[in-house]
């Protein structure tokens, strides 16, 4: 069994920003997914389909989508990294490690 590091920030303020006040749980869980692969790949960039994300998640694809879409207006995932079905790009971002 592997382990990774989860920084305190992410469940002591995070998690109650996403699934509390944004009422998002899904959107928390896809980025402690993302998390989890970074850790992983050791490197913030990767490339990790919509359809891995929901099999390993148990979420849907649409659920996937909308999550994503929150984690970047929310700048946890790089916006600027545009993700295509040939390749699926991703970038985590920790902005509370600036």
């Amino acid at each position: 069994m592997q382990y990774f590091n989860l920084d305190p920030y992410v469940v002591d303020v995070l998690m109650p920003d996403l699934v509390g006040h944004d009422r998002r749980p899904a959107t928390f869980i896809v980025y402690l997914y993302l998390l989890r692969i970074a850790a992983t790949y050791k490197r913030d960039t990767f490339s990790v389909s919509l359809q891995t994300i929901a099999t390993k998640t148990g979420l849907s694809k649409s659920t996937i989508q909308a999550a994503i879409r929150h984690l970047r207006r929310r700048r946890l995932l790089d916006p600027s990294v545009v993700a295509t079905t040939s390749d699926p790009a991703r970038r985590v971002l920790r902005p509370w490690n600036r």
